[in-house]
């Protein structure tokens, strides 16, 4: 299994999760205004850059470096101050900066720049040094080409869209607990498509516990680290009942919901449960180009969720998201929907208030069109991973006998942290950053 994980992390193949739907329909993710980011050319790659020449344009107080690739990049002289990486400045054990922002001339000069040792070598008014690394500096260039590329580096923020044709990638559970290459396949599979299956747990509990032990730790909630997903008497979510889950995303009701989950088969039952998916990044665009006015109200309005019980412990929370959430480029960057914690409280004036009603209506009927949504059967020792933020889920009803009958373990973890283990499986693998 973790052969064709590997392979689709490098070239786009997919193993295929028995389901519905035929052979996926993936689209590149539109960057507003600017090409995609995996098109972009690395600003530097390979061994040490070749520095033909450095020199200070005074009037412009910017540092010029042509380099011996015939490409060439400016830094301004206040940002190569504040990034002295000498030991006075710069905490090397943490790579922190020591140096403050009250001690930093922000219209500082140079007064001298020269090639010593294949470093470029500046010296400030005050006498100080700073010595910089070409890579360092060909990696930090301004260009927006070199910028875009450092950020896709980072953030890993292009995105492969799917269909109900989605063949899931799939990777096995022990691999990826023992194996980096197995684990950092897997991250990467989560982060592009969004959803990545994972077989041969053993079916019992305390699974997604140690399968966050790969990343860092869970995301405690008032659900508790880990929760039980089974029909429960007098039950204090919609999700721990029999009957059928709407395409939701977990607790929008939170200002800032969990980014990942887990969900773990210990049993299933014996008729109906069966799972549900869509591509809420895909359906978001969609929206965009079939009814403009639809994506803007609801990613411009903020919308009132609420959720009160007793779990982990008693609570109430409340919060106000838009249902589509966009950065400042315009790209989508999460969906904040859950039909059963949706308030009644409804803070918008009264002429937005259907506008708001026509426009989420839309939406939800994008996705739950048959052939956006990818319907799975999660079987014993199944782990699936997917991004809350990313991805809506539901659930069919099922015949239920109590809590004999069907029982998923489920936890969450924060984006922040996956991607921490992930750049941290990156270097350790391939030597990057």
């Amino acid at each position: 299994m973790l052969s064709y994980l590997t392979r689709w992390v490098s070239r786009g193949a997919f193993q295929a999760l028995k389901g519905t739907g035929s052979r996926p329909q993936l689209v590149k993710t539109p960057h507003i205004g600017n090409q995609t980011l995996a098109a972009a050319p690395l600003p530097f790659t390979g061994g040490s850059p070749g520095v033909r020449q450095a020199r200070a344009l005074d009037q412009e107080r910017l540092l010029q470096i042509d380099w011996d690739d015939g490409s060439c990049s400016l830094y301004p002289f206040t940002w190569l101050r504040d990034n002295c990486q000498c030991p006075l400045c710069t905490l090397q054990s943490a790579q922190a900066r020591k140096l403050l922002l009250s001690d930093l001339d922000v219209h500082t000069g140079m007064d001298q720049v020269q090639l010593m040792d294949n470093k470029v070598s500046i010296t400030w008014p005050d006498q100080h040094s700073s010595d910089f690394d070409p890579d360092w500096l060909k990696k930090r260039c301004f260009s927006s080409e070199a910028r875009q590329a450092l950020q896709e580096d980072l953030f890993l923020n292009e995105r492969e869209y799917w269909d109900s044709g989605l063949q899931i990638p799939t990777a096995d559970f022990e691999e990826v607990l023992h194996d980096d290459k197995a684990a950092l396949a897997w991250l990467e599979a989560l982060r592009r498509i969004g959803i990545v299956y994972l077989r041969g747990a053993p079916a019992e509990q305390g699974q997604v516990a140690r399968l966050s032990q790969r990343i860092g730790y869970l995301r405690l909630t008032f659900y508790g680290h880990t929760w039980q997903v089974q029909d429960k008497p007098m039950a204090n979510n919609v999700a721990y009942t029999s009957g059928r889950l709407s395409l939701h995303t977990d607790y929008p009701a939170l200002h800032h919901p969990p980014g990942v989950q887990f969900l773990h088969c210990v049993r299933q039952a014996e008729q109906g449960g069966e799972s549900e998916v869509v591509d809420g990044f895909h359906m978001a665009e969609q929206l965009r180009r079939e009814d403009p006015e639809a994506f803007n109200i609801l990613s411009s309005l903020r919308v009132d969720f609420t959720d009160s019980g007793s779990d982990y412990c008693d609570f109430s929370v409340q919060s106000k998201n838009h249902i589509i959430d966009v950065d400042s480029e315009g790209r989508v960057v999460r969906i904040n929907y859950n039909n059963a914690t949706r308030d009644s409280v409804l803070d918008l004036p009264l002429h937005q208030v259907q506008l708001f009603y026509s426009s989420l209506k839309a939406f939800v009927e994008l996705l739950s069109r048959p052939e956006n949504v990818f319907t799975y059967r999660m079987e014993p020792g199944d782990l699936v991973t997917f991004d809350n933020w990313r991805l809506l889920h539901g659930r069919k009803s099922y015949l239920s006998r109590g809590q004999i009958s069907r029982h998923l373990e489920g936890a969450y973890l924060d984006w922040d942290e996956v991607m921490s283990r992930l750049r941290i499986l990156r270097k350790s693998v391939c030597g990057e950053r």
